[in-house]
């Protein structure tokens, strides 16, 4: 099926117009999609909805720059649909009601409605169940994309009523041929060594449409046979920010990186995300906080300095600041990474909140409780109390709990670093209770 003309086109100015490079290789058939094989390749997912006539809405989750528009301009191609494009920026539900008249209108001379909303995560809840009816009865086929997880970011009736379509990062790959199609388009070769080419592939990061822009700055830059090496490449475009929306996907993907690498014991992964957060703008401080925690949740006893380093590296960065204070969370976030681990404070902590929130108020044991007054001393508070520094070993073995609760073991060291020498006090003790009859 032939495509639609686009406004250019239509105008019959696409010859002289100034269009950007990505817009003149935008793909003009499902099969010229790159990098999306899993979606539009010969067994890809939309492909077998489309060859079983049952595309049906569908949202479209990915990073920026993989074809998430063009795909769904070419479904509408491919259906016969109208395609209606509106942004959720710009977009209020006065405009959704006058598309979904239009649409309605359209349905009853035979045609059918490809609503294209970009952004769809912006909007609302109430703007966001305005689609629904006009789903259910199919007044519009609903095409949404985001760049957020739509776990989160949209209702879970809209999610019930669509398909979810996740669009992958653009590969080195894909990129290459992104580029390779743009030289044959240009008529010349882009005017990098080997090394530097590569170097472009990278700094895409996963994003067709930068890749393309990048180029064409690159063409612009050079000058007849002008050939630029790594690092000309580097000072010509500068530096592409990288994927990195503070608020969003691309922050929590990184910080659960980083926390699981530490986790993990390696410290040259917890250094590179670290480093990535940082090169994207990351809040330092937010990074020292989520340090701190880590030295409290993954190591904790295990090496208790741990705790200590994280709050030095904190002040550090507050004293020095960027760039020199990056560096104490370097050293932290190294230290953190070859500390031994251990989560039994953590475990132990949440096992004590939920039996004291599933036990509720109970009194503790009467020995242990103050006695200021004389009708406090006569129920008997402080009764027995015996004081630990007196006894042998300066350890009575009393029981602290609530006596209608019982002692209860919530902390386990691990035989890792200092909680080594913990478990063998725990274990002392215990034996001690055993022998005085305090178990």
């Amino acid at each position: 099926m032939a495509r639609s003309p686009n406004l250019f086109e239509a105008a019959g100015l696409e010859q002289g117009a100034p269009r950007p490079l990505a817009d003149r290789l935008r793909p003009r058939t499902l099969g010229e999609v790159v990098g999306q094989d899993h979606l539009v390749g010969d067994d890809g997912a939309l492909t077998r909805l489309l060859g079983a006539d049952s595309l049906g809405s569908l949202i479209f989750w990915g990073p920026p720059g993989t074809g998430k528009t063009t795909v769904a301009r070419l479904l509408a191609n491919e259906t016969d649909l109208h395609f209606e494009p509106i942004s959720a920026i710009f977009s209020g539900v006065a405009d959704l009601k006058k598309i979904f008249e239009t649409a309605r209108a359209r349905r009853q001379a035979g045609q059918g409605t490809l609503l294209f909303v970009d952004e769809i995560h912006r909007f609302n809840r109430a703007q966001q169940d305005a689609f629904l009816p006009v789903m259910e009865d199919g007044t519009i086929t609903l095409v949404g994309a985001t760049t957020e997880n739509p776990s989160f970011a949209l209702n879970a009736a809209l999610l019930s009523r669509a398909r979810v379509m996740v669009f992958k990062s653009l590969d080195d790959e894909a990129i290459a041929k992104l580029l390779a199609r743009a030289e044959e388009v240009e008529g010349r070769p882009l005017p990098l060594d080997e090394e530097a080419r590569a170097s472009l592939v990278r700094m895409s990061d996963g994003d067709g449409r930068a890749s393309l822009t990048l180029a064409e700055e690159l063409w612009r830059a050079a000058r007849p046979d002008e050939v630029f090496d790594l690092a000309a490449v580097q000072d010509v475009i500068q530096r592409r920010a990288p994927i990195y929306d503070k608020s969003q996907d691309g922050h929590y993907n990184l910080i659960s990186a980083l926390h699981k690498s530490v986790r993990g014991s390696d410290p040259d992964a917890s250094l590179y995300y670290l480093a990535r957060m940082l090169d994207a703008g990351e809040d330092p401080l937010y990074l020292a906080r989520r340090l701190i925690r880590m030295a409290s949740e993954d190591i904790g006893m295990a090496d208790p300095q741990a705790l200590a380093i994280t709050i030095a590296a904190r002040d550090a960065y507050e004293q020095l600041g960027t760039p020199e204070g990056e560096l104490a969370l370097a050293q932290a976030c190294v230290y953190l990474a070859t500390a031994p681990k251990s989560a039994a404070v953590y475990n132990a902590y949440k096992q004590a909140r939920r039996v004291a929130k599933e036990h509720g108020s109970l009194v503790p044991p009467k020995h242990i409780l103050n006695a200021p007054t004389k009708l406090m001393k006569t129920e008997g508070y402080g009764s027995g109390y015996r004081y630990d520094h007196d006894e042998p070993d300066a350890f009575s073995g009393q029981n602290y709990f609530p006596e209608d609760l019982g002692r209860q073991t919530f902390y386990e060291p691990v035989e890792r670093g200092f909680e080594r020498e913990i478990r063998k006090r725990l274990d002392y003790w215990a034996r001690l209770r055993a022998e005085r009859g305090e178990t």
